[in-house]
């Protein structure tokens, strides 16, 4: 899988669920790069370094790309808080 499968799928369930569409938005805006401003593209994406580091902490591999449901369990799961 990729990042961009991964997004597609994270998009379609997010549009037949809103809750987990803002889920998704407040985990993205806490993983964006807190410099993002400053490069371009302006994006408020997070750093390749710090997603490499997640997946090495979470999955023991820093090129692990996490199935959806992770990744939508963890969303709903950090929202809450």
């Amino acid at each position: 899988m990729s990042w961009t499968k991964l997004s597609l799928q994270l998009a379609a369930r997010a549009a037949l669920d809103p809750r987990l569409a803002r889920a998704l938005i407040v985990v993205a805006w806490r993983f964006r790069d807190r410099h993002w401003l400053r490069r371009f593209p302006f994006l408020p994406l997070p750093s390749p370094a710090y997603v490499r580091w997640r997946m090495h902490t979470a999955y023991g591999d820093p090129g692990t790309i996490p199935p959806a449901e992770d990744v939508e369990r963890y969303a709903r799961w950090a929202a809450s808080r």
